[in-house]
């Protein structure tokens, strides 16, 4: 008799458990419910209010944008077999300076950049004066820029059997050319 107490006593136990299970998870499906309803209703003050931002007349007048637009002339060589520092390096010579003073400094320097930015600021003067109509008396380097471009890795062989890694650098070098007022 003691084991059929005992097991109504663990049946009733066990049913108190399922129906607490199946309550918690009834209690959760509903605070899901309230929750996205107060998420929806967040959401659709937030749309209203910026519908109501938008439909207002602006109180400020727009600013009067400068319709001059500055001319300017580009031209990049990409992926040129050079470190862009060793092109950086030059860069710096002629950067504001005018373009015949520029073609100068480039003519007379003895580096491995002045060959790779002597050819590039003649495509630019040339950009300028074909394409944009510019004056070359008023041309000037507003910019002058060279960035890394993708690395080439070769293997050489070294001591003991290993490898070492060598970096093929190339970069891309920019000129901008602007008019002088």
């Amino acid at each position: 008799m003691a084991d059929v107490k005992e097991k109504k006593v663990t049946e009733k136990k066990t049913a108190e458990k399922k129906v607490t299970k199946t309550e918690t998870k009834k209690e959760v499906k509903t605070e899901n419910k309230e929750v996205a309803k107060k998420e929806t209703k967040t959401a659709a003050k937030t749309v209203a209010k910026t519908e109501s931002k938008a439909t207002k007349p602006a109180d400020k007048k727009p600013k009067k944008e400068n319709v001059e637009a500055e001319l300017s002339a580009k031209a990049e060589a990409r992926y040129v077999r050079i470190s862009s520092r060793k092109v950086g390096i030059v860069a710096k010579l002629i950067r504001g300076k005018n373009v015949d003073e520029a073609m100068a400094i480039l003519e007379f320097t003895p580096k491995a950049g002045s060959e790779v930015l002597t050819k590039l600021l003649k495509s630019a003067i040339a950009n300028a004066e074909n394409n944009n109509g510019m004056d070359h008396s008023k041309l000037y380097v507003a910019e002058v820029y060279s960035n890394q471009g993708p690395t080439l890795k070769r293997i050489r062989p070294a001591a003991k059997g290993s490898a070492v890694r060598i970096r093929k650098r190339t970069s891309n070098t920019t000129i901008v050319l602007k008019e002088r007022n």
